[in-house]
Formats: C-alpha cells, structure tokens, sequence
C-alpha cells in the first residue's frame, strides 16, 4: 500500500498559519544572490559615484533579491507544490509547514511590497520591476507557465536574474536614463549564458518533471544531452565577452574571463562524466566562476562611463 504524499489541502486543519521559519524557507534566500549580485553590476558599470548613491544601490539590491527574487520562489513552489510533494515533501508548501493557500498569498504580499518600493527609485526600475513581475508569473503560474518548456523558461529566468537586473542597476545610478552599449551588450550576454545554469538546476526534479508533464532540458534532451547544452549555452556568452573586451581596449580584463573560463571548462569536463550527479556540484563551483567574470567585464565598462 502506498502512502500519497502530503499537500497542503490535507494539512492545513492542523496549522491555520505558516510557520515562520517556513516563509523564510519558502523565500529561499540562497536563490537571491543571482539577481543581487547583477544589479550590482549594473551599480559598478554605470560609472556613477556609488557612496554618493548608496541609497539608490542598497535599496535596489534590496528589490532585486529579497523583493522580488523572494516572490518568484514563493509563486514556483505554490504551482509547484504537486510536483514538490514527489521530489521534495519536506518543503514548506507540500509538509503542511505553509497550509492552505498561504503558498500564493505570500506571493501576492511580496509583489505589492516590490511595487512600492520600485516606485521609490523612479520610471525605469518601475518598468524593470513590472516586467521582472510578470515574467515571474508566467514561469510558474498558467496560462502560460513558461517553465513547461525547458528553452522558454529558463529564457525567462535568465533574462530576469541578470540581464534585467543588470540593466536596472545601471540605470537606477544615472537617473533612468539609457545605459551606454557596453553594458546593454555584457547584461544581455551574460543573462543569456544563465540559461545553461538555469538547466543544472533542473536536474535535482527530473523525476517529478517526468511525472508531472514539465518539459525541462533534462526531460526533453535526457541528462547527457542537456548537460552538454548547458555548457555549450554557458561558454559561448563568455567567448564573445572575452573577445568585446579585447576589440574595446580592455585586455586584463578579457585575460581575467579567459581564465576562469578556462578553469570552468575543466569543470565542465568532470561534470559531463556524471550531469544527474554532478549538476549540482557544478552549480556550486563552477557558477561562481561565472559571476566573478559579471563582476569583472562590468568593472571593465566602468572605465568607460566615467572617462
């Protein structure tokens, strides 16, 4: 006989609330890093003075990450919550520690909060933040659910987490205005090249992405295949980087990028011997690798800006 796993319909009568060390689960601080640390590229390749801007810079890492970052995750777990009680039922949603529809009530909140706060930092990080919103939305929520198709999805996140982020950044520092090419070009590859990190995390739910009808790189391609997208989705933004870097009169920089590139590629190799078991180990070496070049191309463009 087998036991259903357990969703929040069949646990709410015993909690009426959340739990508060659940919502803070549910919130997933350690997925706020990405968006975080883009916007703060955006900071850095502006050119503005940052000390002089401070509150512009904190209150936007602030959006960025435990603003709106936070409301993803709360909106993906609670239409992820069938999917969870297969791969993961210690979660918040599926274990009962979030009953009822508090899943998408917490989600509903932190959008309201990310509004009022983007309305504080002018048009352009208003729009940036509706836009950022909506594509949260629709990656989890139907009619769209763009995480069903594994290209389209992880396009979405990807696009969010840095190359919006990014661009926010920027233009947060100078007052809303457009930011200089540079910077439009980095935030975009760069925001394309986190389709492939967006891939190794899907490995972990292969089983209930199965299940469940969801269409992840993983599902589609199978491990192997998928595994050896992401990398290839990874690498190329970075070549091209590497090679605008040097075209713009900023060689340290591109050798920076060209060897941690190099160090990620090696990674990379071990990675593919194994993708299910060796994604997530991956996603917690190697990635960093990546954002440390973010950091450095933006470092990079900010020459430019305040030439």
């Amino acid at each position: 006989m087998t036991t259903e796993p357990a969703t929040p319909e069949k646990t709410s009568s015993k909690v009426a609330y959340p739990v508060p060390s659940a919502v803070l689960e549910l919130l997933k601080p350690i997925t706020w890093f990405p968006p975080m640390w883009a916007f703060a590229c955006g900071v850095v390749s502006s050119g503005a003075p940052i000390i002089e801007n401070w509150y512009t810079a904190l209150a936007g890492i602030i959006l960025a990450g435990p603003l709106v970052c936070a409301m993803s995750q709360a909106i993906n777990d609670w239409y992820d919550r069938h999917v969870d009680a297969i791969n993961e039922p210690d979660r918040p949603i599926p274990s009962g520690r979030i009953p009822g529809r508090w899943g998408l009530y917490i989600a509903g909140i932190w959008t309201v909060l990310s509004l009022l706060v983007a309305v504080t930092l002018g048009k352009w990080v208003s729009i940036a933040t509706i836009t950022g919103l909506f594509l949260a939305w629709a990656y989890s929520a139907p009619p769209l659910r763009l995480k069903r198709n594994g290209w389209l999805g992880n396009a979405a996140c990807g696009f969010s987490y840095e190359s919006l982020a990014w661009i926010t950044g920027a233009a947060a520092m100078i007052a809303g205005a457009l930011p200089q090419s540079q910077v439009l070009i980095l935030a975009l590859l760069y925001g394309a090249g986190a389709h492939g990190i967006m891939t190794l995390n899907d490995f972990k739910a292969i089983k209930g992405d199965s299940v469940m009808g969801i269409r992840s790189l993983p599902v589609l391609l199978g491990a192997d295949r998928a595994a050896r997208v992401a990398c290839a989705i990874m690498a190329l933004p970075q070549v091209l980087v590497i090679v605008l870097l040097s075209i713009w009169g900023r060689p340290i920089e591109a050798v920076i990028i060209a060897v941690l590139l190099g160090i990620q590629a090696l990674m990379m190799n071990q990675m593919l011997r194994d993708p299910i078991k060796k994604a997530y180990w991956y996603s917690g070496f190697g990635v960093p690798l990546y954002v440390i070049g973010m950091m450095a191309s933006a470092i990079a463009v900010r020459s430019f800006a305040i030439s």
